[in-house]
Parts: C-alpha cells; structure tokens; sequence
C-alpha cells in the first residue's frame, strides 16, 4: 500500500519523454530528441582533472553533511565575487543537485495548507514538490505578451494569509526569461513587510545572451537578501549534469541548519569527489570553458528562434537566457499533449508539451544540442506544421 503523500506526486514530464525517445532510437527510429536539459558538451578537463587527482589521492571517505570546508568556502567566494553577496560558510549547503536543495528548503518550511506562489510556465518540479510538501501551488499565468514574467500586481493579488513563499526563476526554464534588476525591485516592494520567502532558482545564471545582464534576487536590498534562499548549481553552465552538485545560501541561519538536519537523515554528503571537482567549477577555473559554452548556445539561439519565427504559425519571443525556445502553437493545435504526441509519432522529433510546464498551447525545444540537429529538427516540425494545417 503506498502513502497518501508519494500518489501526490507526478514523473517529470521531461524525464518521461527523454527516455521514451531514448527507447524509441534503441527500437530503430530515427528520434531527434529536444527534450532534455542537458548540455551537449563535456565536463570542462580542469574539472574532471580535480576528480581524478582526488580519487588518486584517497579522498572517497564520508564529508561533513554540509559540504567540505573548501567547497564551502569556495560556494562562499562565487557568490560575493559574481553577485555581491555576503555569507558566511554556515549560510550555505552543498546537496545533491538543485532538485536536493528544493526538496530540503520546502520540507523544512512548508506546513499543510501554505499556499507557494508558482509563476507559469514554471519548471515541472516546483508544484510537485510544493504538494509532497503538503503546500497549495497558487499558479500565475503569463504569456508572450507579459514576455513570461509576473508584475507586481499579480504578485499583490496573488497573496494572502497563507502565502509562504514565491518561487522566482531568473534566467527561466523554460522560456529563457530575465528578470532585470528593475523588475525584480519592483518585485521585491511588494514583499516588504511580509515575512514570504524567496525561492530564487539561478541555476542558468552563466547563460545568458545578447547583453543581459544577471541579477540575484538577494543583491536587490537589505530586505529581499533576509528573505530570499537562493538556489543554484553547475549542471547547466558548467555541464556537471551526472555529478549532482546544487547548493543553497540563506541569510537564515536556523533554516540553513534544517535543511542539513533533514540532508543529514536521508542522503547525507554529496559525493565527496564531486565536491572536489566543483571546487573548480566554482572558483573560476573553468570560466574559459562556460564562455566557450555560452557563446555556442547564443549562435543556436539565434538561428533556432529564427527558423522558428520563419514557420507559418508558429512563434517564439527569442529567450535571454538558458537553452529552451518556448514555442507558441496555439493557432495550429491548442492541445500541447496533442501536438507533441502526433509529432513525435509523425515526424520523430520529441520535445516536451508546454502542459507540463503549466501551459498549454506551447512546446518546449532545447537547444542543447548541435546546429544541424537543430536546423533537421526544425526541418521537421515545419513540414509537419504543414501537413497538420493541411
């Protein structure tokens, strides 16, 4: 008999197509995959060199919950050196991935029935989590005209008496917007006086195109930095995807000690050699090869929203950031699940319906992947928009 609690909670959307079109090329098909959120490049060499040096070295034995003081330290160094925030070593915690990082600040703060304020499209993960946690998701709803980001007076209208906590996603997955300093001030007046937490996903922070610049939600005041618990990672833009490391830095130094608490009784230290290499992947060696990375992405950027834009009826608002188009196919099938499965079925191509990211109408393309890939695929769904329409 399973509990209450786990039939709460759905697959990720993005996990369950990547590994049906992972099947369907196993069975013979020829699948171009534009679902997952991997980047395609390897793990920079300096990174991998940390590894294997700690491995030689014998450094495969239990760390501290936390994370080892060097890692710590180093999670410490980024975050003043890229975003101008100040913390100390028992503000922040290593975990397995962003994903561990969620799961450990909604565990330790969310009660039955308080309500998160979820912004869509949002990342499949936030609302499940939310009601694993026994928390309400309050979705609001952009579009293409809102350029997917909340005003300030849908975040005064979302909140009530039960408002725990906002989610922000800055660059999003998946529709690659930024919040500018600007917006997120802005933002951040509608917070005051409220004792809300900011959940800031920064994950993508590195990738970001055409001139935007990032802003961490916690560098726009005094106020927004108390309340916010920032959450990030070097799976995207240093592609550690498979080596699990995310962290969380909080002002709150009780909360900090909660979420290590409940680390410390389900998964304890993260990998001990991964904290070794991500040393790297924090302290700036690797920078060379995150601005080879984010100069690839950029040029796929530029050339998928492009072909997208040239096919009739379909649209997308070019992305600031991360490596996802979120394509508008309203006019053509307004059923998001409808349209992925026929095109899957019809054209091989596999890419992830925008219902599962909280709105329909939408499908989600990744661009993590080579320019031909990219231009084939597009090739692809442009003829099947055709023959769909016909």
């Amino acid at each position: 008999m399973l509990s209450d609690r786990i039939q709460t909670l759905s697959e990720s959307l993005t996990m369950a197509i990547t590994a049906l079109a992972q099947q369907l090329k196993r069975d013979g098909k020829d699948i171009l995959g534009f679902s997952a959120g991997e980047p395609d490049f390897d793990t920079p060499r300096v990174i991998k060199d940390a590894a294997i040096d700690a491995i030689e070295k014998g450094f495969t034995k239990y760390t501290p919950v936390d994370g080892i003081p060097e890692l710590k330290e180093a999670i410490v160094a980024k975050l003043k050196r890229d975003n101008g925030l100040e913390y100390s070593s028992d503000q922040v915690i290593a975990s397995n991935g962003a994903k561990q990082s969620l799961f450990n600040l909604f565990q330790a703060t969310i009660n039955p029935g308080d309500e998160v304020i979820v912004p869509a499209p949002y990342w499949v993960t936030y609302p499940e989590l939310i009601k694993y946690s026994g928390g309400i998701p309050v979705v609001i709803d952009t579009d293409d005209e809102s350029g997917f980001k909340i005003t300030p007076e849908q975040l005064e209208n979302a909140i009530t008496e039960k408002t725990r906590m906002l989610i922000l996603t800055s660059p999003s997955n998946p529709t690659g917007a930024v919040y500018s300093k600007e917006e997120l001030e802005a933002l951040g007046e509608v917070l005051k006086g409220s004792d809300i937490i900011v959940a800031s996903d920064e994950m993508y922070e590195k990738l970001v195109y055409d001139g935007t610049i990032f802003t961490a939600a916690a560098s726009i005041s005094e106020d927004m930095f108390n309340r916010t618990v920032t959450i990030n990672g070097l799976s995207k833009s240093v592609a550690m995807t498979g080596w699990r490391f995310g962290y969380c830095a909080a002002a709150d130094r009780d909360l900090v000690k909660a979420m290590k608490k409940l680390q410390s009784q389900s998964t304890s230290n993260i990998c001990s050699i991964t904290q070794i290499a991500s040393i790297k992947g924090l302290d700036g060696s690797a920078d060379e090869d995150i601005e080879m990375m984010r100069r690839a992405f950029e040029k796929r950027c530029e050339e998928a929203s492009r072909l997208f834009n040239e096919i009739d009826g379909l649209s997308v608002i070019k992305p600031q950031g991360a490596f996802y188009l979120f394509v508008n196919h309203k006019s053509i099938e307004p059923d998001s699940m409808k349209f992925a499965k026929a095109l899957l079925e019809r054209a091989q191509v596999a890419l992830v319906p925008g219902a599962g990211f909280g709105s329909d109408g939408y499908f989600r393309f990744s661009f993590a992947t080579d320019i031909k890939t990219i231009r084939d695929g597009i090739e692809r769904i442009s003829d099947f928009v055709r023959s769909y329409r016909e």
